[in-house]
């Protein structure tokens, strides 16, 4: 396990998602899967860019995810969300995932990455994330 600052770092941004991490999605040794672990950040991305989009959004792109740690059967895995830049149809956000321990009250960045959103209109098409009112 690293110690180094960046694994103990303090979360920025708005925590968007708390869940607790089940044996249903972890594997033999007890570590939950990554997958389900970027799951859940791609949910709150999606989450958080509707808000900023005021509509339906969909996930365009994920920069780089780094598994730091891992994330243990009895975690409460958290997802803080920081809105890095809005465009004209689309966001960037610097999405970062803790795990506070189970029964402890210890907190670690397990996991980051950059989810890039698209704003849908109804036919699924681009538009402006802040849609201009008649």
């Amino acid at each position: 396990m690293s110690n180094s600052p960046s694994d103990a770092a303090e979360p920025t941004g708005d925590l968007t998602l708390r869940t607790l991490a089940m044996p249903a999605d972890a594997n033999p040794a007890g570590d939950i899967f990554g997958g389900w672990v970027m799951a859940q950040m791609d949910l709150a991305a999606g989450m958080r860019a509707t808000e900023v989009a005021m509509g339906r959004v969909v996930t365009a792109g994920v920069k780089e995810i780094n598994f730091r740690l891992p994330v243990k059967v009895g975690d409460t895995l958290c997802i803080y969300i920081n809105v890095v830049k809005v465009g004209r149809t689309s966001m960037t956000l610097d999405v970062q995932a803790f795990a506070r321990r189970a029964l402890t009250s210890r907190r670690e960045k397990v996991t980051e990455a950059t989810f890039v959103m698209v704003a849908l209109d109804e036919a699924g098409k681009p538009r402006p994330v802040h849609p201009r009112t008649a």
